[in-house]
């Protein structure tokens, strides 16, 4: 196992970058601690699969540098590393049983056949592939093959860390959410440092105690499910974790008041301070659908929305509405009234984000 520091890195495909836009991943320095499970989270082209593939060896980055437990490691190919990694389509040898491809990373290393075997036959129980051990890989279903390409990272006891590069993209979603779970039993069991790459904010939320959500070539948050969720760092992981993703209204202070639009905002004097305090001319305000109060008929506070439409989703509805020119979306629960025509919404303070030049700042609510 190792802690992998990234300390200065940046990567461009470009002979001349000129400006922050030409390069796929952008200086940064993060830490991924010995042992952990960590999702590297984020959009198609934010260059997730870029910095994995600097990580393992097989990418050399630009600029900066990639340790492994505070060695260098930049000039490394990636077998001198001790990473595996799984990449979207399963990498193992149809022409070979299922045994000997596990078999084969220890072998290549003249691992001791008795180890080698203790060693395959525990890692096909982890990953229920001891009935297909004497089968041929070139038979085995899609899943099934994947498990293989994941259990031949697995079987290797030095191995630094194994790195997921969207593995479940060819599995079928019945079969997906087993499989995330057994990654997590396999890392509760090993203890290997794991970093798994995704788009699928669900795949990242059941598999990692922490994820990396990038765009546009940066991490803009690093943090526990819970904390994207509820306190996003960045408009992006607002935007991009949740479903539906975070409501944000542009805001100015205006003659004592918090304005979105045209429609004054009911809110307390600590944001309204926090707006009319920020040294900028992008701010927003940020809620969650979940956190919005709607009422069908007027409460003390309450601002008057349209209601568009509603989305009745079995346990939960959405609810579609337009506060003054501002489309929202808010979540109520089955047991509560949906309104129609018209509904009155209330923003807790304590629910309500303030982000400038689309970073989150905090709000003083004494």
């Amino acid at each position: 196992m190792a802690e992998i520091t990234l300390k200065a890195l940046a990567h461009t495909y470009l002979p001349d970058p000129r400006s922050p836009e030409d390069y796929a991943i952008r200086e940064m320095d993060h830490v991924w601690h010995q042992g952990g499970a960590y999702a590297l989270l984020g959009p198609s082209g934010c260059g997730k699969s870029t910095l994995l593939n600097i990580i393992s060896g097989l990418l050399e980055p630009s600029s900066g540098e990639v340790l492994f437990d505070g060695e260098v490691v930049n000039a490394l190919p990636p077998e001198a590393r001790n990473i595996a990694q799984v990449f979207q389509f399963p990498v193992i040898y149809d022409t070979m049983t299922v045994y000997d491809n596990l078999a084969f990373p220890l072998r290549n290393v003249k691992t001791p056949e008795a180890r080698v075997h203790e060693r395959v036959m525990e890692v096909a129980e982890v990953l229920e592939l001891t009935a297909q051990l004497k089968r041929k890989a070139k038979n085995l279903t899609a899943d099934e093959k994947q498990k293989v390409s994941m259990g031949r990272g697995l079987v290797r006891e030095d191995v630094s860390a194994i790195l997921f590069d969207e593995p479940l993209t060819v599995i079928d979603p019945q079969l997906k959410w087993k499989l995330r779970r057994k990654l997590k039993e396999i890392h509760q069991r090993f203890e290997i440092t794991m970093v798994y790459v995704t788009h699928d904010q669900l795949e990242a939320s059941t598999f990692a105690d922490k994820i990396a959500v990038m765009y546009e070539g940066q991490v803009v948050q690093f943090g526990t499910p819970r904390e994207l969720f509820e306190r996003p760092n960045h408009t992006f992981v607002g935007y991009f974790i949740g479903s539906p993703g975070m409501n944000f209204l542009e805001v100015t202070s205006r003659d004592g008041r918090v304005m979105a639009g045209d429609i004054e905002l009911a809110v307390g004097q600590g944001v309204h301070d926090a707006v009319a305090g920020a040294r900028s001319t992008h701010i927003k305000l940020g809620i969650r659908p979940e956190f919005i109060e709607v009422h069908d008929a007027p409460v003390e506070g309450g601002m008057e929305a349209r209601v568009d439409h509603a989305q009745d989703l079995g346990t939960y509805s959405i609810v579609y509405l337009t506060l003054g020119s501002i489309a929202l979306k808010a979540r109520i629960e089955e047991d509560q009234v949906t309104p129609t025509g018209k509904a009155w919404l209330r923003f807790p303070d304590e629910r309500l984000g303030l982000y400038v030049d689309e970073y989150r700042v905090e709000i003083d609510h004494e």
